[in-house]
């Protein structure tokens, strides 16, 4: 696959940064927020109040089991949803409707099948009315860059999940928003795929800062991309801990096999551990051993 080199679609000047987001501003504040599901007087409590901030320019990692309401936290950023109790605020203002200056990429891609795939990566600049000739280039720089160069005027029928996923990235960076929301991008990627991709977004970060939320289920996928990683608990969703990442960067290959590295995986395994997450196997191989004859 082609490098991921999305940094150069507008030519943006990188930030002077070299670390983490440390002393900047906030950009997203999350306040007490809840979130209660109701559907046929039944209630499902998804998130349980969540205090967390983002400072901006920091790449967050979003990591639990399922059903315990990382998602839900995302589409709260985005202003997809309202939340049940608390508050979203991003850049000083509350969100309280849908916020427009910002990137998603949702767990699949959401492709229109009646438009090629050129034609979906601009969709944001026609929503948005913007004159599509000034982002046309940028577009087909984008589409090279995530190795779908040579399938700008297929359809969203012809190509393989991973392929529409990659073309759902391409289409939330078009706009160059300052925010990106990426709910398990890498999830329909094979493994060898998905390396690359981590490894092509943590240098596309690096060069523009981009203040982004990454929702994962992957442990390693996690320590490797973030400043923090945001442990969550089992539903209702609650914050575990946030855990600071002392990782170089750039992080590739190499990175695995650091100190610093494991010993950040074994203490967010324990986190699970502790928390019901994940479940010693010694029990059932005990139990498996008293059936032997």
């Amino acid at each position: 696959m082609a490098e991921l080199r999305l940094a150069s679609v507008r030519d943006i000047a990188a930030p002077e940064v070299s670390g983490a987001a440390g002393d900047a501003p906030l950009s997203i504040s999350i306040r007490d927020a809840s979130k209660i599901f109701r559907r046929d007087g039944n209630e499902t409590v998804a998130l349980g109040g969540v205090d967390l901030d983002i400072r901006r320019g920091e790449f967050i990692a979003v990591v639990g089991p399922s059903g315990c309401g990382k998602s839900t936290l995302m589409r709260l950023i985005g202003g997809l949803i309202a939340p049940t109790g608390g508050e979203i605020i991003i850049d000083g203002t509350a969100v309280g409707a849908p916020v427009t200056d910002l990137g998603i990429v949702f767990q699949k891609p959401i492709l229109l099948e009646w438009r090629t795939v050129l034609e979906n990566v601009l969709f944001q600049i026609d929503m948005r009315g913007l004159r599509k000739r000034d982002y046309l280039d940028g577009a087909r720089r984008l589409l090279a860059a995530v190795g779908l160069a040579e399938f700008e005027n297929r359809y969203p029928h012809e190509l393989s999940g991973g392929m529409q996923q990659r073309a759902s990235i391409a289409r939330a960076l078009i706009h160059e928003p300052p925010l990106l929301l990426m709910d398990e991008p890498f999830g329909a990627l094979d493994a060898l795929t998905r390396e690359q991709m981590r490894i092509d977004l943590e240098e596309l970060w690096l060069s523009t800062r981009k203040t982004v939320v990454f929702i994962t289920h992957s442990i390693d996928e996690a320590v490797l991309l973030a400043d923090r990683v945001v442990v969550m608990t089992p539903r209702p969703g609650r914050i575990d801990r946030v855990i600071e990442i002392d990782l170089e960067r750039p992080r590739g290959l190499a990175a695995r096999k650091t100190r610093a590295f494991t010993a950040a995986v074994e203490e967010i395994t324990e986190l699970f551990l502790a928390n019901g997450t994940l479940h010693s196997s010694r029990p059932v191989l005990n139990l498996l051993k008293k059936q032997e004859p």
